[in-house]
């Protein structure tokens, strides 16, 4: 291809590439990266990677759908940052169902100055489990990360301390129902004690449970990151939901994470994505009663200032280029 935009003079292919990278970065249940990008002459194609469902956490496949959304708008931004606008094809083929979406009719607008701010919160982005500060997050942080979630089709509910208790109870509960399961033992077992770019290595898990008002989820062994001395009763909590229950609509809500994880990360806030309440059918309908019945739930999240006395965790680790971008349809053509 010999489209180039003015702002990088690059061809419009790598840029296609370098933005398939760079949606690397994307946060993954487990972080199982379940993508693959696929490079066109004239547009890019996003395909979920089967082998890294979560069998039995995700039969349904609603958690990898997620996390290819927060991926598809990692790729968004990037290619913006890069002076393109594209338009997205959700689930563009449905005789091809792992084709979650489509970049096609890219045109060049020029370098968007606040997506180049957004994708260098991508690379700082990274999810800490620890406890968070005691400072509060103020108002105006918690609704410019409402605002960029609704901006992508989804909506987030911010609790009051009774709505807290209920998450708190459903998160409880769904943790005795995952560890009594057998099957759901084996799978975290293994997501956590993978090598080789994806799963969760110890360095990023707490050395043991933290104190917090609602539990996370207990991966059955000790990591080695301090959880420090905090209790979380300074966090804010927060459920995003929507008003449908499809592929799709799973697919938007990844997107709307990474726009409100992203915000957050600029606004120096952390934020823990709590799935466990989803993963169990019954605790999920809790979610569906603390929300009042407005929508579907599709996660919920911990939202708090970190702890600046202690360090926080590494990144995780991300899969090599090529395992994850194919370059082979405009290889020697760019």
């Amino acid at each position: 291809m010999s489209q180039q935009t003015p702002a990088t003079h690059r061809p419009l292919t790598t840029a296609l590439a370098e933005a398939a990278a760079m949606a690397g970065h994307a946060p993954s249940v487990h972080n199982s990266q379940p993508w693959r990008w696929r490079v066109l002459p004239d547009a890019l194609e996003l395909r979920v990677v089967r082998d890294r469902q979560l069998a039995a956490t995700d039969p349904e496949g609603e958690l990898i759908t997620l996390s290819c959304g927060a991926a598809l708008h990692h790729a968004r931004l990037a290619l913006a940052a890069e002076g393109w606008a594209a338009t997205v094809q959700r689930m563009p083929d449905p005789a091809q169902p792992e084709l979650l979406a489509r970049l096609t009719d890219l045109r060049s607008t020029g370098v968007d100055p606040d997506a180049m701010r957004m994708v260098q919160c991508m690379q700082v982005r990274h999810t800490d489990r620890r406890p968070v500060s005691d400072e509060p997050v103020g108002e105006e942080q918690l609704n410019a990360i409402a605002e960029a979630t609704a901006g992508e089709g989804a909506r987030l509910e911010i609790l009051d301390r009774d709505q807290v208790l209920q998450l708190a109870a459903a998160a409880s509960h769904a943790a005795t129902v995952e560890a009594d399961d057998s099957q759901l033992r084996a799978e975290l077992d293994y997501w956590t004690g993978r090598t080789g770019g994806v799963g969760l290595s110890p360095e990023v898990l707490p050395e043991q449970p933290p104190q917090t008002t609602v539990p996370g989820r207990d991966f059955r062994r000790p990591g080695t990151l301090p959880a420090g001395p905090g209790h979380d009763q300074a966090a804010s909590y927060g459920v995003l939901y929507g008003d449908e229950d499809t592929p799709t609509s799973w697919l938007r809500a990844g997107e709307a994470l990474s726009a409100a994880w992203l915000v957050g990360t600029r606004l120096g806030i952390s934020m823990v994505p709590l799935s466990g309440v989803v993963e169990v059918p019954g605790t999920r309908q809790i979610l569906r009663q603390v929300l009042a019945g407005m929508g579907h739930p599709y996660l919920a999240l911990r939202i708090g200032v970190a702890d600046p006395d202690h360090a926080g965790p590494p990144h995780t680790s991300r899969l090599p280029r090529e395992q994850v971008v194919d370059t082979s349809a405009v290889d020697g053509g760019a």
